[in-house]
């Protein structure tokens, strides 16, 4: 099986997107395929078409740059939060490693642009928010605790993220079409305007919303080469620790590889901090940064480590094996938008197939809080 089957098996479903891209590299070689269209004027899909990969970023830049410092000797997985960022919500005793495995007892989310007293300062409208839940109390997925990760990464390099992720991860792996916006074409479209967030703000759901503040100027127009997610574009000038990434598919190959083959590249990686990184925390099915899976390959199960994005965009890899796969796609312009690990789950048998039964290649759903599907922007 292809990566042309993967995207058209994406297309075929039931609020397909419209358009997709999917890729699969090995020690055999590479394999990308584009189906559909990239914007709503008609732009057809190519396999050079960047995308805004939304809480892939959360892997592919905070998490990676993460461990680049640890190699580094420059920052621990147990260092205190507090050793780096003084005056956050985290409670006394909370490290990197909490904060990789959301288990800090921050709050999911939040429209820090609602925020008029912090308008200027959006670390401090982050800080202001109390916490939702104890220490170690569960994993509870937080795009606050990823910010915070960003504002770790920009305090330990002292330069801003966007110039310590160039620094730390795209320019030593030759990433030249990944980073933050606004971002040159070939770039697919996200969403047609902030509809997703205004709802969530006008609802209050998922997740209720803590400022009386309501009224804001919100995007109309179609979205496309400036980051999606709100906090990100809004308050956080499009570079933040939980979003703001672009990547395209063959870059997100060649960093899902390389990740995969960490003992090939000791330039780059310690391989025990990499070992490390990749096992499972308290929470089955989270490591640190990344999520994990099994799929069968070769008539057994492997490990997969991926994470999903909600714009429509996922990145995963087998540890120990040079092979990663992509998913990337427009699934927001979808009448009922499918969640992203449904494509995901759509797309993997034909990137990753099983020997024995190439059907049986669904991740395990162990994921216990699970929210790129619905909304965390």
């Amino acid at each position: 099986m292809t990566a042309a089957e993967a995207v058209g098996a994406v297309l075929a479903m039931d609020s397909a997107p419209r358009g997709v891209v999917a890729g699969v590299v090995t020690d055999a070689g590479r394999d990308i395929a584009a189906g559909g269209l990239a914007d709503l004027a008609g732009t057809a899909m190519t396999t050079e078409t960047a995308f805004d990969i939304a809480s892939v970023s959360k892997v592919a830049a905070t998490t990676t740059a993460i461990l680049r410092l640890v190699g580094r000797g420059e920052l621990g997985f147990d260092d205190p939060v507090e050793r780096f960022v003084r005056g956050t919500a985290c409670a006394a005793g909370t490290t990197v490693r909490h904060l990789l495995q959301h288990r800090a007892g921050l709050w999911e989310w939040q429209p820090l642009y609602l925020d008029r007293e912090h308008a200027i300062d959006p670390a401090a409208a982050v800080d202001a928010i109390p916490l939702r839940y104890g220490l170690d109390e569960g994993r509870h997925y937080s795009d606050l605790g990823f910010m915070l990760l960003g504002r770790i990464i920009a305090a330990v390099t002292g330069a801003p993220l966007d110039a310590a992720v160039r620094e730390l991860v795209t320019a030593p792996l030759g990433l030249d079409r990944t980073g933050y916006g606004p971002f040159a074409p070939p770039v697919a479209s996200s969403a047609v305007g902030d509809a997703a967030e205004r709802r969530m703000v006008a609802m209050g759901e998922p997740y209720p919303i803590l400022t009386t503040a309501r009224e804001f100027t919100w995007r109309d127009d179609e979205i496309a080469g400036v980051v999606n997610d709100g906090n990100c574009f809004h308050a956080l000038g499009g570079v933040a620790g939980h979003a703001g990434l672009f990547s395209t598919a063959g870059d997100l190959l060649t960093l899902g590889a390389v990740l995969a083959a960490p003992e090939r590249h000791p330039e780059l990686w310690d391989p025990d901090a990499v070992a490390e990184l990749f096992r499972d925390g308290p929470d089955p099915g989270q490591a640190l940064g990344w999520r994990s899976d099994a799929i069968a390959v070769a008539g057994g199960r492997t490990r997969l480590l991926w994470h999903p994005g909600y714009t429509g965009c996922a990145l995963g890899l087998l540890p120990g094996t040079g092979t990663a796969v992509v998913l990337l796609s427009t699934r927001l312009f979808a009448a009922e938008p499918a969640p992203t690990e449904a494509l995901w789950r759509t797309a993997l048998p034909a990137l990753v197939p099983d020997d024995n039964d190439p059907d049986d290649n669904d991740p395990d759903d162990n994921d216990p809080d699970d929210n790129e599907g619905t909304r965390t922007p």
